[in-house]
């Protein structure tokens, strides 16, 4: 039976999904079989499982940080927020219906507690270690009678718990000491540690408030972790403020991709091979960032998408890509983006948002209907698309993931732009998407489809080409699952140089490293 561990937090946003994800990387590294779990996550951000099961992104990054392959016990309880504090209830990888944020905690959250338990037992019994993530704060006393993914996991798993703050915005001991005070006795004995992250600065100028912590909390400080940059490690929720950062910048780079930043962006990890490429520059336009004329725009997947199309005509935003599309500049749509580029959509069982019925922005010969019923599945498919974007790729093979809850029937004016070969593992052929006749507006259900580095490429190559720039040969760089892998690496160098993982690995009851895999 495995030994357990968890890392809360003083609140959102400290850093919780990444330390888990490195501490699943050190454990593998040092020979145990090891496994994330995280009771209840609320993200748009998700994944689909080889069995067609959909889980939460940040949940998938640790799992591939302790190399294992994602499975929905990890994250058995998945909250998709719809808008109108109401989400999207998705439990052991099956979304069971919307719920507002009150019928969740009076009516649901009770009976989740059973299956949770459940997929933290099959965990416990398959692996060495379960490294556990809480959500927010255990703090919030207001939800104590109903949570089910802080404290109340600690107790079910017998998981001494390390308490993680965020120092870079200010704060921090303060976080950490009110946290603490606000604890039930028994849950405040469970604490054995606190995490200082984000650290910026002189650690030696620091060792005061550590020592400070430690006699007023009567808890060791397990570790100081410094704030990097630069590691592809997936965000759990949202885009990272690194990446609007730099979509704040100029272009510096000879391609411009302009993705829309949607109020319910979802799968935005679609995007992050894009900013690997050397020659492209990657920005999300939202939140007053100006389109501008880039060389091609992004319309991601969203889980409103009704009411997201909605708000990029209150604000303009479609009427500047019908524009820049009509001056020639390439827009693509994926998933919830794609059903914008068509003539209409409509939702008559409401089963994303109240708009029974909305035209789009008419740039595809396609019409969207909306049903309850949620395809998610993994697929492989062929590139078969026309026009300057996709014959150059036709023929490549992509490998991704669709989850979508609408059904898209295309007109005589468009073409499929892959041909799906495999889905849940065995042979299809099956045809997805559509592009308009000249390939310079084209969408597709399937998410991931530029982690295939040739794919990724060949796109790219197109519009270096449409801008008379010529393609960079021989360029094309590791895959997106070689990329992380390479990071998870060193994410868990820096983690394990900064935590005493003599001390990690006592709490555990463990010998500190059986010979790396």
């Amino acid at each position: 039976m495995a030994r357990t561990i968890m890392v809360q937090g003083t609140a959102s946003h400290v850093g919780k999904s990444v330390l888990v994800a490195a501490l699943c990387r050190i454990f593998y590294r040092d020979g145990y079989r090891v496994a994330p779990f995280k009771s209840q996550n609320m993200a748009l951000n998700s994944f689909v499982t080889r069995g067609g099961g959909e889980m939460g992104r940040a949940q998938v990054v640790q799992a591939e940080a302790a190399g294992r392959a994602p499975e929905v016990d990890m994250n058995p309880i998945l909250l998709k927020p719809t808008g109108q504090a109401s989400s999207q209830v998705v439990v052991l990888g099956r979304p069971v219906g919307n719920m507002s944020a009150w019928e969740y905690h009076r009516d649901f959250a009770g009976r989740a507690w059973k299956t949770i338990c459940e997929a933290l037992e099959r965990l416990k019994s398959d692996n060495d270690i379960v490294v556990i993530e809480g959500a927010g704060s255990p703090a919030e006393v207001n939800l104590q009678a109903t949570e089910i993914v802080n404290m109340k996991v600690a107790r079910e798993a017998g998981a001494p718990v390390l308490i993680a703050c965020d120092i870079d915005k200010g704060g921090a001991l303060a976080a950490v000491v009110g946290t603490l005070e606000l604890l039930e006795p028994e849950d405040r004995d469970r604490v054995a540690g606190i995490i200082i992250n984000k650290f910026r600065g002189d650690l030696s100028l620091f060792q005061p408030a550590i020592d400070f912590l430690e006699v007023r909390t009567g808890k060791p400080v397990i570790g100081v972790v410094p704030y990097f940059q630069g590691f592809r490690i997936q965000e759990e929720d949202t885009v990272g403020e690194e990446a609007l950062e730099r979509s704040r910048q100029a272009c510096t780079r000879d391609v411009e991709i302009a993705v829309i930043h949607l109020p319910h962006i979802s799968n935005f990890t679609d995007f992050d091979p894009l900013e690997d490429e050397p020659d492209v520059t990657l920005r999300y336009v939202g939140r007053g960032t100006p389109l501008g004329r880039p060389d091609l725009v992004i319309l991601p997947g969203s889980k409103n998408t009704i009411e997201d199309l909605a708000y990029l005509k209150r604000h303009g935003v479609a009427d500047e890509i019908r524009r820049l599309s009509a001056s020639g500049v390439p827009v693509i749509g994926i998933c919830g983006g794609f059903q914008m580029l068509g003539r209409e959509l409509h939702d008559p069982m409401h089963a994303e948002s109240n708009i029974p019925s909305i035209d789009g922005l008419g740039l595809l010969d396609i019409t969207t209907t909306f049903a309850r019923e949620k395809v998610t599945t993994q697929v492989r498919a062929v590139t078969c698309g026309p026009g300057p974007m996709l014959e150059g790729a036709r023929g490549t093979e992509v490998a991704g993931y669709e989850i979508h809850m609408g059904r898209t029937d295309p007109g005589g004016e468009v073409d499929p732009v892959f041909e799906i070969t495999q889905r849940f593992g065995e042979s299809r052929r099956t045809l997805d998407g559509a592009a308009r006749g000249d390939g310079r507006v084209w969408g597709t259900y399937i998410h991931g489809i530029f982690d295939t580095p040739g794919f990724r490429r060949k796109i790219i190559n197109s519009l270096r080409v449409m801008k008379g720039l010529p393609p960079l040969e021989g360029s094309v760089s590791l895959s997106a699952w070689e990329l992380r892998q390479r990071d998870y690496d060193r994410l868990a160098e820096v983690v394990r140089g900064s935590l005493d993982m003599g001390k990690i690995y006592g709490l555990l009851g463990l010998p500190a490293g059986r010979g790396r895999p």
